[in-house]
Formats: structure tokens, sequence, C-alpha cells
């Protein structure tokens, strides 16, 4: 955006071209402000060790079981670590580049759950709150119960489900593989990808609703649909759409502008292609277009279904952008999105006495450590993150003032080890 200043003759006062600056602010025009950096030393980390990631990355894709990818790592607030490795599309020639848009998957989740906090803070809804009390269709549900010897019986929930509930994936709602697999099927509603469907979030939540669930709210972890319904909710009680909602509250402040639903036409160059690992564990380009596994319908579908648990898209900066907001109590630049005691809330262990992993308990959308022995992986108490279907990953480790957000494609992605070893060869390279 270009500004001009006239003489006194001219028509455009001094206060007009302030307002114009005002304005330009408020809607995004301004690109993002660049991200601090720091030498790792400065941050109390090694740049020699920091080459050993860098080496083993550049493997993965030298040995054709990545197509590539891009990892960032910052500590205390400035990134001291980015490498891009690999392509973008093998076929097409294309490298990999920092500024490449990938399918986030599940890390639309704690965007979602993001969300839910900021509606919260505006005195518009309670976490603690039936969702019934939003989406009439949830005051009564019903459970899948199976029988001996086969089959089930569907009974009415002990309870309603809360917001809190599918947070935490307590709701015990799944991706349609429980015990009434079979009217899940039936109505069409399988699987983590939902974004070719040709109807509103609204209308497929309504669907769910009217299904048998896999267990009682609050009484087990079912990992699911949970956070399509908070899109929905979100949705009503905001009166926006997801992708306005999360464009004025979330993306605009933060300066994330490659993150959306589904891909501008303009972008379609920088859509990282989809790959899978065969019996041998090399890649082979996932089928286009294609479902679940495939190249997806995030250009050329109805992209009308705004799914808030798997459906958003983004780059490694712009999600960098957003996990440091977290991490640096809810504001990053001089723009607040959420309170700190949110932040907290949103990250605490909140699965009380319900089963989840070993070492680890349940957060909004995250998954949070509790013990780092019985975790058995490098990380931190608190440390909290998760990760998406097609094989991207991130966390936020408080203790250490650590973020680590990693980008790739893959599904399915066979025995790979490149998470693990991201993990390891980050924390290894702390040197305080």
């Amino acid at each position: 955006m270009h500004l001009v200043l006239f003489n006194g003759n001219s028509n455009l006062t001094v206060k007009a071209i302030l307002t114009v600056v005002i304005i330009a602010f408020s809607v995004g025009v301004f690109p993002a402000q660049t991200l601090p950096k720091a030498s790792p030393e400065t941050v109390g980390m090694s740049s020699n060790r920091l080459a050993r990631l860098t080496a083993a990355l550049d493997k993965y894709a030298k040995d054709e079981r990545l197509a590539g990818g891009v990892a960032i790592v910052a500590r205390r607030g400035k990134i001291v670590y980015t490498h891009v490795f690999g392509d973008r599309d093998r076929e097409a020639r294309s490298p990999m580049r920092e500024d490449t848009i990938f399918r986030i998957a599940s890390q639309s989740k704690l965007i979602t759950s993001v969300g839910i906090m900021i509606l919260q803070e505006e005195g518009r809804l309670l976490i603690a709150d039936p969702v019934g009390n939003y989406l009439p269709e949830f005051k009564t549900t019903t459970v899948a119960v199976p029988k001996e010897g086969g089959g089930y019986d569907v009974v009415k929930a002990k309870r309603q489900i809360t917001i809190r509930d599918l947070l935490t994936h307590t709701a015990g709602i799944s991706y349609g593989t429980g015990p009434a697999k079979d009217k899940w099927e039936a109505a069409g509603i399988t699987g983590f990808y939902t974004a070719d469907l040709d109807e509103p979030i609204a209308d497929t939540v309504k669907k769910i609703a009217a299904l048998p669930m896999d267990a009682h709210p609050g009484e087990k972890y079912v990992y699911g649909y949970a956070h399509e319904i908070l899109g929905a909710l979100i949705e009503k009680v905001s009166g926006q759409d997801m992708q306005e909602f999360f464009r004025t509250r979330i993306y605009e402040p933060l300066g994330m502008n490659d993150t959306h639903f589904f891909l501008p036409e303009a972008k379609a160059g920088r859509f990282a292609a989809v790959y899978g690992a065969g019996p041998d564990g090399k890649i082979t380009r996932a089928p286009d277009p294609g479902r679940s596994a495939g190249q997806g319908a995030y250009i050329k579908g109805p992209r009308k279904n705004y799914a808030g648990g798997a459906g958003i898209l983004s780059t490694a900066g712009d999600y960098m952008r957003f996990l440091l907001m977290l991490q640096n109590g809810g504001e990053l630049n001089g723009r607040r999105v959420l309170s700190r005691k949110s932040v907290e809330l949103l990250s605490a262990d909140h699965s009380r006495s319900i089963p989840f992993r070993e070492g680890q308990g349940i957060g909004f959308g995250v998954s949070v450590t509790k013990d780092v022995g019985a975790r058995g992986v490098l990380s931190s108490v608190g440390e909290y993150g998760w990760g998406g279907a097609y094989h991207s990953s991130y966390w936020i480790d408080p203790k250490e003032q650590l973020v680590v957000v990693y980008m790739s494609q893959l599904i399915p992605a066979g025995t790979i080890d490149d998470h693990g070893k991201l993990r390891s060869l980050v924390y290894q390279a702390i040197i305080d």
C-alpha cells in the first residue's frame, strides 16, 4: 500500500490519511511483521548440534522416504532454526519453499479450541455449558452399547455433552468407527476429512447429533468429530462462518496471511503434494483427486464445509506465529488474542481419571506431558502439542521456552521415524 502526502491545497487532510492508516491496519492490508530471529547460541542452543537435524531431514528426502518439508524452531520468542528440504511436488520438479502451504489436518483442532476460548472471554459462552444450549440437536443424544455375542443396543446418553467434553475428546464421539459404524457409514460420515462435502458444517453436525455415539459423555477418551461440532458452535454463537471468524479474530491479528480452509486459486502453485509410504518405505504420489489420503478438495471442491477438526491449510511460518502467541501468553507483536489465564486453562491436563497415553494428559485439542519418565521421550512437564494426519507436527515447551513446527505431507507414513528424530535432535541442541 502506498500513501502520498499532498500539500495544503489537497482535499486529503492529514486526519483523513491517518484514518486510512488505521483502517489498513484493521483489515490486515499491511504485511505481517517479521518474526524476530537470533543465532542459536544467543538463546542457549548450538548451531553445530542443530546441523545434525539438518543432515537427518535431508537424508529422509535423499532416501525417498519424504518428498520434503519445512522445520522451524524458536526459543525465547526468537526463530533460531529454519530448514527447508526436498520437494513440494516431485513430479513437477518443484522444490519445497518456506512459504509452501500444507494440509495441517488435526492441527486445526488447536485453532478451533482457541476460537472457543475467545468466545468464552467475550462472555458468549462457558466451556462448562451443555452443547445443546447452542445447538439444540445435542440436547438429547444416544450411545451404542455393544452386546455380548455381537451387535449393540442404542441407549439414551447419561447426561448432555458439554463444550469441555468436546474440547478434550471425552464426549464419546469418534470418526464413525465405533459399535454403530454401520449407521455412520449409512449417513456418509466417516473418516477425518469432510472438506469435500457439499454442505455447510452445521448440516454435517446435525447428522452427527442423530447418530449413536461410542461412549457416554465424560467417561472415555474417544478421538473424532468433536472439533467439527465446536466449529458449528462457533458459527452459531458468533454469527460468522468459521473462515471469517478465524480471519478477524486470529489470522489477521497474528499476520497469518496464508491460512485458509480452502486454497485461493492464486496460491495453488504453493500447495504441497501428498505422498504415501509403500511397503519398502519409499514414497509414491497419492491419488489426485482423492479423499482422506489423496490430494483433496481444497481447491476444486464445493468449498462449503469448514471443518474445524481437520480442514485448515497453513504454512510453517503462519503456524509458528500462532504457537508463539500461545507461548507468549496469548499475545504476539502487541496484538492480544487470548489472556494468559485462558492459555493456561487450554494447556492444562483435563484428563482427570480418564485413561489416556502413558505420561500424558488431555488439553484442549492437545496432549500435555505430565510425567517425562512415564512418557519416555525428551520433553518437559507441561509441554503440549499435537499433529496432523498428513504427517505434520508441533509442540510448545513452556519450561524451555521452546516452540517447534514441522510440516510434511505423508499418508500413510509407514515406519518412518522422523518425528522421533526431530524431537531428539531439537532437544539435544539445548546447551544452556
